[in-house]
């Protein structure tokens, strides 16, 4: 479990991406394909973001779809999550274990908003969808 004293970012990203991938290497093949569909992206993004000689890091909020569809232990859960927060000290860790807790698998909508020229406006609009985005899945149960 690193600490990260004495470590570069880049040194502590590598160390959970290497604890990500040889846990999801673990896994039955298909499992990376099911992680991207899963978060609505293309594979090689998830080898990206599970390969320790890129540098892109692992988005938080993907966090918890990985932990429910490669069904992680919560040994691996834990050790991976404190890894991660020591690379990234400044993300919301409490939102990602409560996420990842409830076995949230999420599906990441993307939605085009038209630019608006008042601010003000431009983020009641998206508060709007966001909010009713919130109340549709309260009333689905998922929540």
């Amino acid at each position: 479990m690193p600490d990260g004293e004495g470590k570069t970012r880049d040194e502590l990203v590598a160390a959970y991406k290497t604890l990500l991938q040889s846990y999801i290497d673990r896994r039955p093949s298909g499992t990376r394909l099911k992680i991207a569909n899963a978060l609505g992206k293309h594979k090689s993004f998830v080898s990206q973001i599970t390969n320790p000689a890129y540098a892109v890091p692992v988005p938080s909020r993907h966090l918890p779809t990985i932990f429910a569809i490669c069904h992680f232990s919560k040994e691996e859960r834990e050790t991976l999550l404190a890894a991660y927060a020591a690379a990234h000290p400044n993300q919301a860790e409490r939102e990602i274990r409560q996420r990842s807790e409830r076995g949230g698998v999420y599906r990441t909508l993307h939605i085009e908003v038209p630019l608006f020229d008042d601010p003000a406006q431009q983020h009641e609009v998206e508060d709007l969808i966001h909010s009713f985005a919130q109340r549709v899945i309260r009333l689905a149960g998922r929540e």
